[in-house]
């Protein structure tokens, strides 16, 4: 089977949220548009107003202790910004973020799903890139058959929301994403250069249906591979357009 492009996925707030696409276009150098645009810091966060600037996953809400949140869906209308979140416990929340009293609504809404001692305190964003867990602007890329290898190994259904990846692989055999470090694959229109593997955290015990956490993926993936990583992240090296269906190809 050839390989080729079967999903494709953005997160507008870090943790908060995936959506499914048809297409994107992906710039060099850059995240994938309005992926982890926007991100929630909590009491202890490094966060300043008057220094916006990425910073490492610690400083945010994320599935790891929360696990609910991995349950949130998210539509975005980016004319407005217009953002929609569902959640199985809860009624939907349509917003705008950006706009103080709209991030406030946001909060609240966001508050049953957040434990007690880890209150949610802004919706911040960085200027110029996503607020992705790698400390340079990447595009996360999995392959599907890993996560079906995963899952007879462990005797679960994992779905690939688990793992909060942007773009999703059909036709590798398993774990040979792992073998890409420092190659550059054509997907559709653009160029991406396969730079590391995905450590992984606990938000990935979370069932993305539900937000319970049910199934230790950790555990399965260090008795399977040796090691806690799924999926790798690129640089995009050069722009274009992606479509479901493209065709993706090893090119050095």
């Amino acid at each position: 089977m050839t390989a080729h492009l079967a999903a494709i996925y953005r997160h507008p707030i870090k943790s908060h949220g995936r959506e499914n696409l048809q297409a994107v276009v992906l710039t060099q150098g850059q995240c994938m548009p309005w992926d982890r645009h926007w991100a929630v810091t909590h009491e202890r966060s490094k966060w300043q107003d008057t220094d916006p600037q990425w910073l490492a996953c610690t400083n945010f809400l994320i599935g790891s202790g929360n696990p609910r949140i991995m349950a949130v869906n998210a539509v975005l209308e980016p004319a407005g910004p217009l953002l929609t979140l569902t959640h199985p416990d809860l009624p939907p929340l349509a917003f705008h973020p950006g706009q103080p009293d709209e991030n406030a609504r946001f909060l609240d809404w966001l508050a049953p799903l957040v434990p007690e001692g880890r209150a949610a305190t802004a919706l911040v964003k960085a200027p110029g890139r996503g607020m992705t867990d790698s400390d340079y602007p990447s595009v996360s890329l999995a392959n599907l058959a890993s996560g079906t290898a995963l899952s007879e190994r462990m005797g679960e259904d994992l779905s690939p929301l688990r793992w909060r990846c942007n773009l999703w692989v059909e036709g590798w055999h398993p774990w040979a994403e792992n073998d890409l470090l420092g190659h550059r694959l054509q997907v559709g229109a653009a160029v991406l250069a396969i730079r590391e593997r995905i450590g992984r955290c606990k938000s990935t015990t979370a069932n993305p249906g539900t937000g319970r956490a049910d199934v230790d993926t950790l555990a399965g993936l260090r008795s399977h591979t040796g090691a806690q990583d799924f999926g790798v992240y690129a640089e995009v090296v050069v722009g274009g357009e992606l479509h479901l269906g493209d065709r993706i190809e090893v090119l050095a």
